[in-house]
């Protein structure tokens, strides 16, 4: 399996709902925003089999100092393949000159899986949100 990774944002609505929708990310329920969100963020890493989105990555920064990886998710039907790391290094080699690059995993089960990638936990930080939807379309 060859995969392609591009940061040329190609990819339709109707794509981008199906990956998020595959992981049962509440964002997929909300196509139109979405695929707004991903057209003005900074950087979309995308991962293609063919002509399917299995994998993406999104990154907003204020184009010096800090840079967010906001997400990254990859199809069920491809994890264990690499393709999540494959858009996290590309990420780190993109942003590489900043003076942070941060990740909020949303799940602290997932801490681990980024620590691979020589993120740290802040000593003494913690995720705040405000909560602005409903579980309605």
């Amino acid at each position: 399996m060859k995969i392609l990774y591009t940061e040329e944002k190609k990819f339709t609505q109707q794509e981008v709902q199906e990956l998020f929708l595959s992981v049962g990310w509440i964002s997929g329920q909300y196509p139109k925003r979405l695929y707004k969100a991903l057209m003005n963020s900074s950087t979309v890493i995308t991962a293609w089999d063919q002509d399917k989105l299995v994998g993406l990555a999104r990154v907003i920064d204020d184009s010096e100092l800090v840079a967010y990886m906001h997400y990254v998710l990859v199809h069920p039907d491809y994890h264990g393949c690499g393709i999540a790391s494959q858009m996290i290094e590309r990420v780190k080699e993109k942003y590489k000159d900043y003076l942070y690059l941060e990740i909020m995993p949303e799940e602290s089960k997932n801490i681990a899986f980024y620590e691979k990638f020589g993120f740290q936990v802040m000593a003494d930080g913690t995720a705040m949100q405000i909560c602005n939807f409903s579980n309605k379309k």
